[in-house]
Order: structure tokens, then sequence, then C-alpha cells
């Protein structure tokens, strides 16, 4: 079984984060969703809760009927860039490839001898989640750019008036 390893923020999980872990679930057997930030919250950059997220990308597995292929894992943050690569391996089963659109995380994966496949990027001026928050503070429509189960579950969190909040503060 091959296992493979796919890294985000989720803030909030979008379509693009949907088709991204489609595609490296067309290569893999199982896949491993890091989320990382997992200690961010409440701030405009990161106004979910590592709970919320685990929820939105949960609801939209589960609809997709995905959910018996992937694992979440949250991970936190750590100053040294190098150090926190050792901690995602630490953290999750073993893996043979990492899935990513940010060179970064590319980068430092294939440093440690990773096989490491940028996932191709679909609309991504309209699927990112910086685009999906400005929306919401700004009362555009956002609700198209995230999986039906992830607006829902927005909307009934209150996710809106958060947003726009934390881009006011």
């Amino acid at each position: 079984m091959r296992t493979g390893l796919f890294v985000g923020r989720f803030q909030p999980f979008h379509r693009g984060h949907l088709e991204a872990v489609k595609y490296a679930l067309g290569v893999v057997d199982r896949l491993v969703i890091v989320i990382g930030s997992a200690q961010r919250n409440y701030e405009p950059r990161n106004p979910f809760t590592l709970g919320e997220r685990i929820e939105m990308i949960w609801r939209t597995l589960r609809a997709e009927g995905l959910l018996d292929r992937v694992l979440m894992v949250p991970v936190q943050d750590v100053e040294n860039h190098a150090t926190w690569v050792r901690l995602v391996v630490t953290s999750v089963p073993e893996f043979s490839i990492v899935f990513s659109n940010d060179q970064l995380t590319l980068e430092l994966f294939r440093a440690e001898g990773y096989e490491a496949v940028e996932v191709p990027l679909v609309n991504r001026p309209l699927y990112m989640a910086t685009e999906v928050r400005q929306r919401m503070a700004n009362g555009g429509r956002w609700e198209d750019l995230v999986p039906a189960p992830v607006a829902e579950y927005l909307r009934s969190i209150g996710a809106v008036e958060r947003v726009r909040r934390l881009m006011r503060d």
C-alpha cells in the first residue's frame, strides 16, 4: 500500500484542496492530510480552529466517499523549517511521496530524500483560501469556492461574522 502526504493549513478547505486530494488519491492508496499551523486560530490569516478544519475536511471527504482512504494529522509550526520536516515525519505513518503546491514544502521534503510532487492547480486565482476569506470579509460570494459541506458548516458556525471581525481588527 502506497501512502502519500498532503500538507496544508486549510483556512478554509476549498475546492482546490479537494481537487488536490483527488489528484493525490489517483497516485496513492492512502493519503495523510497534514493540517499545518495546527495551533493557529482566530487570526485574519488563520480564522478557524484545528477542530473546525478537521470538521470541514471530514464532512467533505465523507460526502465524496473518500473518507476511508484518508487520515488527518495536525502538526504545529516550529521556527526551524528542517526541524518542522522531522516533526511531520515523526507525527505521521510511513509515507513515500509528498504532494503540495507550496515550493518551500516541496524543497524541504526533497532535501530529506522524499519524492515530492507539485499538485496541478485548478483555477488557482479563484480556488485559494485567501480569496475565500476576502470574499467572506467583503460580503462577496464565497460559497461556490468551497465544497457544499464546507459552506454549510461555515454558515452554521457563524464563520462570515468571525472572518469580518478578524479582518477589521
